[in-house]
C-alpha cells in the first residue's frame, strides 16, 4: 500500500477506511516529502468532510442493489396493480 493508492482510492469513493488511517499514522514518519504532501492533502479532504472515515461497499452490492430497484422491483409492483385490476 502506498499513500498515493490511499489518496486516490480515497478520493474515489469518498471514504477512507479505519485500517487505511492506522497505515498512514504507522508510517508517516518514513514518508518522502511528496508522500507528505499527499497526506495533508488528504487530511484537508477529511476536514472539509469531502472524504468520510468509514467502510466501502463492494461494487457487485451496488450494481445487485442497482439492479434490484431499476429492474426487480418495478416488474413486481406492475403486476400487483394488473392484480388489483383485475
Amino acid at each position: 500500500m502506498t499513500v498515493g493508492e490511499v489518496f486516490l482510492e480515497s478520493l474515489v469513493s469518498g471514504v477512507i477506511t479505519e485500517g487505511e488511517m492506522a497505515w498512514i499514522a504507522r508510517h508517516q514518519s518514513s514518508f518522502a516529502r511528496h508522500e507528505e504532501a499527499v497526506a495533508l492533502r488528504l487530511g484537508r479532504l477529511i476536514d472539509e468532510g469531502q472524504v468520510n472515515l468509514g467502510c466501502r461497499i463492494p461494487g457487485r452490492v451496488i450494481r445487485h442493489r442497482q439492479v434490484l430497484n431499476d429492474w426487480i422491483e418495478p416488474l413486481g409492483r406492475r403486476r400487483s396493480a394488473r392484480a388489483a385490476c383485475a
